[in-house]
């Protein structure tokens, strides 16, 4: 029998990721030294796990905001506002990601952040997916593959973890009023992809 679990805390051993975030947010760490920094906590949570003897490590549990929010970045649901930061050449994708988790008021735009939400009846939050008529999915990020190939790299018998397109469209939030977020196509459109 393998051993297995869904996912791992991320924060660190010492809450590492937030004292990164919170450095990078206020300009003391570039964006290479906030990713080295979970580059290390992924890999520490890797080793832990494989040391007590899980046999089938997820990746992808590790995120920098929440899964959530990753997940609509890998599939492309990027609310419109947030698109001249996709188009701006000088902001780079972790800013653009923190822009739809924190806001982004700077460069003469003042972008609101996403609505956070409760994960369920816990006091974790997420937040929350926007879902217009014409939604299209598209891969967009490639965290869950880079984070897999990373821990291949290292040695580790890794295993995606991802939320699943019906739990995260219900998670969503429908932009129109007569729109039925359940009637999207994102089901079809992960299982076209080629990664």
């Amino acid at each position: 029998m393998q051993t297995h679990i869904l996912g791992y805390p991320r924060i660190g051993s010492k809450r590492e990721l937030k004292k990164a975030c919170e450095q990078y947010w206020s300009g003391k760490i570039s964006s290479e030294e906030l990713a080295e920094a979970g580059r290390a906590i992924r890999f520490q949570n890797w080793k832990t796990q494989a040391a007590i003897g899980i046999d089938l490590i997820p990746v992808n549990d590790f995120s920098f905001y929440d899964q959530v929010l990753d997940m609509s970045l890998m599939v492309g649901a990027i609310p419109e506002r947030y698109l001249p930061l996709l188009e701006n050449p000088n902001i780079s994708p972790l800013d653009h990601y923190f822009a739809m988790a924190r806001g982004y008021q700077k460069d003469g735009l003042d972008i609101t952040a996403m609505e956070m939400t409760k994960w369920f009846d816990t006091n974790y939050h997420y937040l929350v997916p926007e879902f217009t008529e014409k939604q299209g999915f598209n891969y967009h990020s490639t965290k869950v593959v880079d984070e897999f190939k990373e821990a291949k790299r290292k040695g580790i018998n890794a295993k995606p973890v991802l939320i699943g397109p019906v739990t995260y469209l219900l998670l969503g939030k429908e932009k129109q009023a007569d729109l039925i977020k359940l009637t999207l196509s994102i089901i079809y459109s992960l299982s076209t992809w080629k990664f």
